[in-house]
């Protein structure tokens, strides 16, 4: 497909679960067609740590993420441009998403200021200030040639109270207006329009949720995703219950993006609730703190225990890390710093991660999800029992 063309249906189901949320689709975007469910390995600097653009092809990964606030402030985006945007730069030719910088703002408590006209914040570079606004983030974002982009938004924290998380999502519809606008103008100007995602916000609570959700849904973007500061890591149950109660009102024909998820526990119940999209920069931050994924819980490989150990990574993966290398020689490159552990199990726990996005795909399609979601849970209530 030209990347300068916009797909007439951008979004196809293939098969649904009658039994579940769970659905297996096809994204079109300009630089490909990414099947779904998909998880999207992290790229923020236009690199994924540790892992090459060779390798991400070769782990099948089909779209990789940019961030905006750090593509910003370095390289900076003009100079991204020049080199054809992100693609050309970082030598990856299949789908990017980039998101609107708004989540690293809202990480920013101590050093930025927030108005209606958006962000003043300071570099954590240099500590230069700076100022980003709807219109400016899509800017950045088409200098940066993503396929998708993402609205500007305000992320309601968990500990914000009820009318703190209205005023901050009324402000987000607001900006979303905005980054509509944005995207239209700059559409017309570049003749090339990327796919445009809304995000819900709403904090903890349920009916601003819901409330963000409807907005998002009567709004001209081509995607949904599922924003806020939400417990999914602390308090899974509460963060499932909430997206429950607005799920059913997304519209069908549009790709659901759960942000910032990347626990496999998280992705399998997700999907099982409908949701299509998902990345996180979980799989590689754990590798790099001696943490290796599995299906059936994590493997601390820096432990002691393992010092000896000529037993794979996870014996039941693989992958070409766990075909290869034992526990204790991994674990050695841990703990004497050695560049290449973190970045070999980084490599085993994005495979870990991406295979489990494609089986849950193939167990849609060939209806037996409903037995693949009890066969994940009952392995790993198993696991955590004789762990």
């Amino acid at each position: 497909m030209d990347e300068n063309t916009t797909p007439k249906h951008i979004y196809e189901i293939e098969a649904e679960c009658p039994h579940t949320g769970a659905r297996a689709g096809y994204l079109h975007t300009g630089h490909g067609t990414i099947p779904t469910p998909v998880f999207m390995p992290v790229g923020t600097r236009a690199s994924v740590k540790g892992v090459s653009m060779r390798e991400l092809d070769e782990l099948g990964a089909n779209i990789i993420l940019g961030n905006t606030y750090h593509l910003y402030l370095r390289p900076g985006h003009e100079t991204i441009a020049r080199f054809g945007g992100l693609h050309g730069f970082s030598s990856w030719s299949k789908p990017i998403l980039t998101d609107s910088g708004g989540f690293q703002v809202y990480s920013l408590a101590e050093s930025r200021r927030i108005t209606e006209d958006g962000v003043e914040f300071r570099s954590v570079l240099d500590g230069s200030r700076h100022f980003l606004s709807p219109e400016y983030s899509i800017e950045i974002q088409y200098a940066l040639g993503a396929d998708i982009i993402m609205a500007f938004d305000e992320c309601a924290a968990s500990w914000y109270s009820e009318s703190e998380a209205r005023f901050s999502t009324d402000r987000t519809h607001r900006w979303l207006d905005r980054s509509i606008a944005a995207h239209e103008r700059l559409s017309a100007i570049h003749g090339r329009k990327p796919l445009l995602f809304s995000i819900i916000q709403g904090g903890i609570f349920p009916e601003l949720k819901k409330e963000s959700a409807r907005y998002c849904t009567q709004s001209r973007t081509d995607g949904i995703a599922i924003g806020g500061d939400l417990r999914i890591e602390t308090d899974p149950e509460f963060s499932y219950g909430l997206i429950d109660t607005f799920m059913s009102m997304l519209p069908r024909e549009k790709p659901r993006y759960f942000m910032g998820v990347g626990a496999p526990d998280n992705l399998v119940e997700s999907v099982a609730r409908g949701v299509d999209m998902f990345d996180c920069v979980y799989p590689t931050r754990m590798a790099r703190h001696g943490v290796a994924l599995s299906r059936h819980g994590n493997i601390r490989i820096a432990s002691a225990r393992y010092r000896e150990s000529r037993e794979p990574l996870d014996p039941r993966c693989d992958c070409f890390v766990c075909r290869t290398y034992s526990r204790g020689y991994l674990r050695h490159l841990l703990n004497v710093g050695e560049q290449l552990g973190a970045s070999l199990v980084s490599y085993h726990n994005l495979y870990v991660l991406l295979k489990l996005a494609r089986d849950m795909r193939k167990a849609i399609v060939d209806g037996v999800f409903p037995e693949f979601l009890e066969t994940y849970r009952r392995e790993r209530r198993l696991y955590e029992i004789t762990a």
